[in-house]
């Protein structure tokens, strides 16, 4: 729960890097939370109400942590528009969500993980 957390801190923060590790916690609170909103809309009847509110909410954080995930394997933000093209680019983009980081300090900051390349050679 803290990485989800430490995303919605991040709330509009699209520089510096992700680690798979922040990226996929959040994608699976946000799924979690996603399918318990919706059990307790159908259970009430709001109409997809709350699910609106809380897409709108967790827009930004989503696409600010997406953007550091490529970041964080030296691709620019903009590859997460690959997403928009059907079937292919969806399952582009999540291959390169899922790559591992780029050892060492990149364009975009220093590695997350903390390990520098001297260290991936050992």
């Amino acid at each position: 729960m803290d990485w989800y957390l430490q995303v919605l801190q991040k709330y509009a923060v699209f520089e510096g890097r992700a680690r798979r590790k922040e990226y996929w916690f959040f994608a699976l609170f946000n799924f979690i939370i996603s399918i318990v909103i919706s059990a307790v809309e159908s259970g009430i009847g709001t109409g997809g109400i709350l699910g609106l509110i809380y897409v709108l909410g967790v827009f930004l954080p989503s696409v600010g942590v997406g953007i550091r995930r490529l970041h964080d394997t030296d691709r620019s933000g903009w590859w997460l528009l690959i997403g928009l093209i059907p079937v292919i680019g969806f399952i582009i983009l999540i291959v390169l969500l899922a790559l591992d980081s780029t050892p060492g300090d990149n364009r975009f900051g220093p590695n997350p993980k903390g390990e520098t390349a001297s260290d991936s050679l050992v």
